[in-house]
């Protein structure tokens, strides 16, 4: 897949300020209700072993994840406090690692979310969060 075919196919690349700018480019779109955050493998996201490195893939998700409480909180910030990843599969230089993410269930300061990140429909890596909401 090229830059080129994911425009072509809805996907905006985000420009992004900090560490999320540096693992990116992060590429997003719009999916009924919901958003798909995707990473496009490139040479620079790979591992020693030719995969893309299992770091990425969780930053990817927990991105995500931090975007789709961010939005069901009003907008207000939220921090990671637990992260669970479990790598089901190999993602490969060329290939669109796709993210989503859900809320499962919010208390007044704590939101519950599970995310995925599929490659053509596949799972390579299923995560559950525990978010905390900050204080305005």
């Amino acid at each position: 897949m090229t830059p080129e075919e994911l425009v072509q196919q809805h996907w905006k690349r985000r420009e992004l300020p900090g560490f999320m700018g540096r693992a990116g480019p992060l590429w997003t779109r719009r999916d009924g209700d919901a958003w798909t955050y995707a990473l496009l493998a490139e040479e620079a996201h790979l591992n020693p072993a030719g995969v893309v490195h299992g770091g990425a893939l969780a930053t990817l998700v927990d991105h995500a994840i931090s975007s789709v409480a961010w939005e069901a909180c009003a907008r207000q910030p939220c921090l990671t406090l637990q992260l669970d990843t479990h790598f089901i599969g190999p993602v490969r230089a060329g290939q669109l690692a796709q993210a989503r993410a859900q809320v499962v269930r919010r208390t007044g300061t704590l939101v519950f979310m599970r995310g995925e990140v599929a490659v053509e429909g596949s799972p390579v890596l299923a995560a559950q969060a525990l978010m905390k909401v900050l204080a305005p």
